[in-house]
């Protein structure tokens, strides 16, 4: 069980504060209400861009990392789809130094041309590191592009192309930080052995007088339902070759999360998961296989993933998979399977209370999911998934006609 308290400033900053009276060391997490399902189409990877924007220090701190270095702390930074986040750790005695870093960079950004441009480069290497210089790089290009059509998900928190942020003007630079940057737009945590009051206090004092930014809800466009299967097959440099075969679920509120959470663990939870026994070990059809959810705020995808064996054939192997999901479906969950995926839940959640830096960061999330009570709730939610439950979701979500089926060749197998 995590206590918390929470409180408001007026220009509508939430700040959450934990006391752990067992810890030395004190987490700050900064949560802002930006990914990039916020970016137009046009303009992608501007929230990942800022992510690395917002290290490149201020008029007032020109070198932000020296700071923290000096006050005996570590920061560091991540972008998704649905929010940004900057946190950090140090002695709790010098706490008041994070409050005044992240005060300060919150809307006093020193964003030069040269910093920018510097910041551009980084990016698109990045964006060519990552997806297009190693094997299946570009797989989640391909498979989101292809099970979204309208909704922002349909590209990767990095972008669509790098065109678009080798293209960011200074002005379209500006605009997404005066209007995403904000106290109201904003959350943040605080876990350590500090009194709550204290913690509002110190958010009052830096942050209190900045002002708040009127930050309007962005019309996210909702997703149409699929009615047909959606194939995308190719040929790379890689290994193996690769099946994966995606369906779409309700989002991260909604009763199929937990649902399928536990149906991803069934399946590849481990060596004695369904998939690695049967595909791997028993049927040797498949090398790695791989099931997993991309727990997104709005409805996400539900996947399965494997890469082949050499010598069989990409229609063997998708069959086998969709063998293993009409099991699923026909075939109730054992009570051993679902105990041992709920201890694993559980487990993971208690030793995840034991860090400051999971429980800040936690507080925030949940905070921006609007449900904060849930980082208490979620145990509860895992402990009720049944099998009949289990049943139900895959035989609703396994629809061939609601799949989307990517296949990477590798250059000598197709």
């Amino acid at each position: 069980m995590i206590d918390y308290s929470e409180y408001r400033l007026a220009n509508g900053l939430t700040v959450i504060a934990n006391r752990d009276r067992l810890s030395q060391l004190a987490a700050v997490n900064l949560l802002y209400r930006v990914g990039a399902r916020n970016e137009e189409p046009v303009r992608t990877g501007f929230a990942h861009l800022f992510e690395h924007l917002m290290f490149r220090g201020t008029e007032r701190v020109p070198d932000f990392d020296m700071p923290v270095q000096i006050a005996c702390g570590e920061n560091n930074a991540f972008t998704n789809n649905d929010y940004t986040d900057y946190y950090m750790t140090m002695p709790k005695a010098n706490i008041e130094t994070a409050f005044w870093l992240e005060s300060d960079r919150m809307t006093g950004l020193d964003i030069t041309l040269s910093k920018l441009e510097a910041e551009k480069s980084v990016v698109i290497e990045e964006y060519n590191q990552r997806y297009l210089n190693q094997p299946y790089g570009d797989q989640w290009l391909l498979l989101r592009d292809m099970a979204y059509k309208v909704h922002p998900y349909r590209w990767p928190t990095i972008g669509l192309t790098p065109d678009h942020i080798r293209n960011a003007s200074m002005a379209d630079v500006q605009a997404f930080y005066k209007r995403y940057y904000r106290p109201s737009n904003a959350v943040l945590a605080v876990s350590g052995d500090i009194e709550p009051e204290r913690v509002f206090e110190l958010a009052e004092k830096w942050f209190g007088e900045l002002d708040g930014g009127n930050v309007a809800a962005d019309e996210i466009p909702s997703e149409p339902v699929q009615t047909e299967a959606r194939r995308c097959e190719v040929t790379r440099d890689v290994p193996a070759t690769q099946i994966t075969i995606a369906f779409h679920m309700g989002g991260r509120l909604s009763a199929d999360y937990y649902t399928c959470d536990v149906m991803t663990d069934m399946l590849a939870g481990g060596t004695s998961a369904r998939l690695y026994r049967r595909l791997v070990k028993e049927r040797r059809l498949f090398c790695s296989v791989n099931s997993y959810i991309t727990g997104d705020m709005d409805p996400g995808l539900f996947v399965l993933t494997g890469q082949l064996m050499p010598g069989v054939d990409v229609h063997t192997g998708e069959e086998a998979f969709w063998n293993e999901m009409m099991l699923l479906c026909n075939e109730p969950a054992t009570d051993e399977e679902l105990q041992k995926v709920r201890n694993k839940f559980e487990a993971n959640m208690l030793y995840g209370e034991l860090n400051v830096m999971n429980k800040a960061l936690n507080l925030s999330y949940y905070s921006m999911l609007g449900n904060l009570a849930l980082i208490n709730g979620e145990l509860k939610m895992y402990r009720q998934v049944d099998a009949a439950r289990v049943s139900e979701t895959a035989c609703r979500l396994f629809r061939r006609d609601e799949s989307s089926t990517l296949v990477i060749y590798g250059k000598d197998e197709k």
